[in-house]
């Protein structure tokens, strides 16, 4: 393919990518703009239009049945409490001030359904765990299930744990810092070496105080896991703190995205991914865009987006499951933490962000860049052979942002398991249709491992929709979920 000019660092795809997704970008922010102003009524219009093309194309609409209408009411759940409150929990918010100042948003659910407490914000005796999602959610994407046996935080809630939600900062419940605004560029700047330097491990030690325990478990989805892998080998202490780490979807080093498009954006220089999507929050207009198409609608682009960038098909999680849990999908956050992620991808190495980036030569030999040659200098890998934090991972084979591999020759030979999900994707590890099945059930044998005085525990639990799960037994016959041989320590 031709090269065009600019040292020879990219190639005209590059360049095409660049200017389609600016062209894009521009067209969404002056859509965006123009539609903040219109009144509800024609906003109103639109989202009846999208409706009727919706039907025009599917069929008629046809009565709800009772498993339509509680995903509509999931759909509609305004917040963290809305979605408790569905399936009978309730639910304690908590803030913690992190060293560099921004306030981060902590939901906690201290008891079991329907279970009242007398003094609430205090140590209930439990052992503790602590969930935290992944890139662009928050603390509802953990809630947000279609029934509550397939939660992984309401299943562990009536197990007895003391249940603790994380959120990152800049996202719907952490939107605030004592030292700048959030229309500020300065509330903005931050990547993932801010979350693991400051949000996880602060969110941790507020949790511990509160409860007075003297560590807890962390299970992580995505990003999540990624968060826990950088701040654990950063910060030898706070391995003493976690006594197991189960990572669901980790995510350490990408091998790259699907779209060609995105995949040559991500390749170019980062400061012309700031060019494109700006310094401060990224894709701030998704709300926008939910209030004006019709659900099933929206759920469908966001489904086609997902194929498109990163080949997931989203087969097993179900239609209704989609249309409820797709509307708490996205949560705002940073272009650097973004960014952050292309130079892990283009890189191929887990590093902290880089901020003089170094300049890329395409060799011959190689069709993605490269530095070649000995480069002026190396950005800081996160230290993960450091964790001695009992490790669990839980991973789809389907799932094309995971290279199971090469994250674990990263991680240190012993205290890690792995088990591998066949048929999953990324998304189907917290969302499918029988993760009460293949998942939860791992998750709750590496907690009850691990976990202080797991005698505190009940040993089964039945959910409220009548499913009786003994989440003891992770060796049945209906769990597609097993060890990888030669990896299982």
């Amino acid at each position: 393919m031709a090269r065009l000019p600019l040292l020879g660092r990219l190639r005209s795809r590059d360049y095409a990518a660049i200017i389609f997704g600016a062209l894009l970008v521009a067209f969404e922010a002056v859509l965006t703009f123009v539609i903040s102003f219109l009144p509800k009524s024609v906003i109103q219009w639109f989202y009846d239009r999208s409706r009727s093309l919706f039907h025009l194309v599917v069929g008629p609409p046809v009565p709800k049945s009772d498993e339509q209408r509680l995903a509509e009411r999931i759909r509609r759940a305004e917040d963290f409490q809305k979605l408790c409150e569905i399936f009978g929990y309730e639910h304690e918010e908590h803030v913690v001030l992190t060293k560099d100042g921004y306030l981060l948003g902590l939901h906690r659910l201290p008891a079991k359904r329907g279970e009242v407490r007398d003094h609430p914000g205090v140590a209930t005796r439990k052992p503790v765990v602590y969930l935290h999602h992944g890139l662009l959610m928050n603390s509802e994407g953990w809630v947000c299930l279609t029934s509550s046996e397939r939660s992984v935080a309401f299943t562990l809630a009536e197990l007895g744990f003391d249940v603790w939600l994380g959120n990152n900062r800049g996202n719907k419940y952490s939107k605030k810092s004592i030292h700048h605004s959030p229309t500020s560029r300065k509330f903005w700047d931050y990547s993932m070496d801010d979350f693991a330097w400051h949000d996880i491990p602060d969110s941790i030690e507020y949790i511990l105080k509160v409860t007075k325990e003297p560590s807890l478990s962390y299970v992580g989805f995505s990003q999540g896991t990624a968060q826990a892998f950088a701040a654990l080998s950063i910060h030898p202490p706070l391995n003493e703190k976690v006594n197991v780490f189960v990572a669901l979807a980790p995510a350490m080093s990408p091998a790259g995205l699907a779209a060609r498009v995105v995949d040559g954006l991500m390749k170019a220089s980062p400061t012309l991914v700031f060019l494109v999507f700006g310094r401060k929050a990224i894709m701030s207009s998704v709300p926008t865009w939910q209030a004006l198409l019709y659900p099933p609608l929206y759920s469908a682009v966001i489904t086609g987006s997902l194929t498109w960038l990163f080949n997931w098909r989203c087969h097993n999680i179900s239609s209704l499951q989609k249309l409820a849990a797709f509307a708490h999908l996205y949560s705002t956050a940073s272009v650097k933490s973004v960014v952050h992620w292309f130079q892990i991808m283009r890189n191929a190495k887990f590093q902290m962000y880089d901020d003089d980036v170094q300049h890329v030569t395409l060799t011959s030999s190689r069709r993605t860049p490269r530095p070649s040659g000995v480069t002026a200098y190396a950005p800081l890998r996160f230290p993960t052979r450091n964790i001695f934090s009992p490790v669990v991972l839980l991973y789809g084979d389907c799932d094309s942002l995971v290279d199971i591999d090469a994250m674990l020759r990263e991680l240190p030979k012993k205290n890690v398991r792995v088990r591998r999900l066949h048929g999953y994707e990324h998304l189907d590890v917290i969302w499918g249709e029988n993760v009460h099945k293949d998942v939860i059930p791992h998750v709750v044998s590496a907690l009850r491992e691990h976990c202080v005085d797991p005698a505190r525990l009940e040993r089964s639990v039945k959910m409220t929709n009548g499913f009786d799960a003994n989440l003891d037994d992770t060796t049945t016959t209906n769990t597609p979920a097993e060890p990888l041989s030669g990896v299982d320590y």
